[in-house]
């Protein structure tokens, strides 16, 4: 089985060698480079090409948004970069996660995530699906949500890179009629229902089927559904569209 490969952008040296130690010992995972400041981490990722990126976003140079930014551009310009980023930080604000996600970020983490957890994350980025920590997944919700900074958490790439420090946002569209009239339609159950306000509220499969007592094979079943009824691509989009939708409060 091929290992994930990593490449860790962190500016503090123990952090960094601390964490590259601790992922080392699963076997799924290898850690394949490092990078203590932006214009390094854009040269190691550039030159290593790693499954995952998983980017701090306080560097002393260029910050880590400003470093997604830029390899998301490049992807646009013809350079082939099949990176995913996961952010990893300390930062939790509104400006910064929104700032994220509308740079093109995959996921977002917290730095007091746990071993296991952070392991998990870096598998669903890899796989394509957004992960966000359950301490600020509400937060992007709640900000897409209201339209006062409605920022899109599944953004395009910018056509340009904006100047440092300058973070481009996007709008999400509110729900198109044709899927409201799927919604009115084909509407969810209320098993459905209960699933997808956890999804809201950050949960992970296995957290749901706890909380719901049922198997999490049933829980993925129900996750499908709510996919299709609500004509998304992954949890991510599916919790918007609910907020948006008025499904869930």
């Amino acid at each position: 089985m091929n290992k994930i490969s990593v490449v860790l952008v962190e500016d503090h040296d123990l952090s960094r060698v601390g964490l590259c130690a601790a992922l080392q010992q699963n076997q799924e995972i290898g850690v394949i480079g490092e990078a203590a400041n932006g214009q390094e981490a854009l040269r190691v990722i550039r030159a290593t090409q790693p499954d995952v990126a998983v980017v701090d976003i306080g560097l002393p140079d260029i910050d880590g948004i400003e470093v997604t930014q830029t390899l998301k551009h490049l992807a646009t310009q013809g350079e082939e970069l099949r990176s995913k980023i996961l952010i990893l930080t300390m930062h939790k604000t509104e400006d910064s996660v929104m700032a994220a996600f509308a740079a093109g970020a995959d996921s977002y983490a917290l730095k007091d995530i746990s071993l296991d957890n952070l392991v998990q994350a870096i598998k669903a980025t890899h796989e394509g699906n957004a992960w966000i920590d359950p301490a600020i997944a509400r937060i992007v919700l709640k900000q897409a949500k209201n339209d006062a900074l409605a920022t899109s958490i599944a953004p395009k790439v910018p056509e340009t890179v904006p100047p440092q420090n300058s973070h481009q946002t996007r709008v999400i569209e509110s729900v198109d009629p044709e899927y409201q009239q799927l919604l009115e339609s084909d509407p969810l159950t209320d098993r459905e229902l209960d699933v997808l306000e956890l999804i809201v509220a950050g949960c992970n499969n296995a957290q749901i089927a706890e909380k719901l007592y049922i198997t999490v094979g049933t829980v993925k079943t129900h996750v499908r559904n709510i996919l299709n009824k609500l004509c998304v691509n992954d949890r991510t989009q599916a919790a918007v569209r609910a907020l948006r939708s008025g499904l869930v409060g």
